[in-house]
């Protein structure tokens, strides 16, 4: 069964920083392309950033310029590393395939708060 594990969250001020890894137990993970979604309070899962299986990447407009997506194949990882954090990006972050087809993770709080 395909299993998603999204650690690195927490508490940041605004302007803060943080970085979030996703390990997959996915036997061909570099086949597939990865995205990071966020789901805050109230409102629908977004997509954040997608990673494809070639290393392209792209981005919501919302944190397009302070979200960057990586992966470690090797280590069938994908991070996303967060910079100039603001209130708004507080939500439980997730990580799946670029579809969103495959079962989902618990996530990972992330706070931005002063």
């Amino acid at each position: 069964q395909v299993q998603f594990v999204e650690s690195g969250g927490g508490l940041v001020q605004p302007g803060g920083s943080l970085r979030l890894s996703c390990v997959a137990s996915l036997s061909s993970f570099r086949a597939y392309g990865m995205a990071w979604y966020r789901q805050a309070p109230g409102k629908q899962r977004e997509l954040v950033a997608i990673i494809t299986r070639g290393g392209s990447t792209t981005y919501a407009d919302s944190v397009k310029g302070r979200f960057t997506i990586s992966r470690d194949n090797a280590k069938k990882t994908v991070y996303l590393q967060m910079n100039s954090l603001k209130p708004e990006d507080t939500a439980v972050y997730y990580c799946n395939s670029e579809s969103g087809r495959l079962v989902w993770g618990q996530g990972i709080q992330v706070t931005v708060s002063s």
